[in-house]
């Protein structure tokens, strides 16, 4: 009678292995590939905001040197009518205040958002301990 002889079907052990490292590989390259996706529009975002404050940095600046302006004027003439460094009280007043709504402005877009990819970093922690419990 022929002998029959089964071959097994199933991956081997070695198979398994390298199947499982190669997965675990991916899922790393693809978290990497989604951690700098989340960086570069945190960053983007992050400039959007700091531009603001930029902006309101530099015009509460020039309003402090108006109003110091002003104020200097005022110390050499004061008088009853309008002088001339109420003019310059007057501009820089409204100076300091748009500074003081682009530097709002800014500090409530930096609240929006986290700049730190936190679930991306979260994951990647996982991966690495699961990794290094083998």
């Amino acid at each position: 009678m022929p002998s029959q002889l089964e071959h097994d079907t199933q991956p081997g052990l070695t198979t398994l292995v390298s199947g499982i490292v190669q997965d675990a590989q991916d899922l790393m390259r693809q978290q990497l590939t989604l951690f700098q996706v989340e960086v570069k529009n945190d960053l983007r975002r992050t400039v959007a905001a700091s531009l603001s404050l930029v902006a309101g940095g530099a015009i509460c600046l020039l309003a402090a040197i108006i109003l110091m302006h002003a104020l200097a004027l005022a110390l050499v003439r004061i008088w009853p009518d309008l002088p001339l460094w109420g003019g310059y009280a007057i501009v820089g007043g409204v100076l300091a205040v748009a500074g003081g709504v682009f530097i709002g402005l800014g500090i409530a877009k930096f609240k929006s958002f986290n700049p730190l990819p936190d679930q991306t970093v979260e994951g990647l922690k996982e991966n690495l301990q699961w990794q290094t419990k083998k």
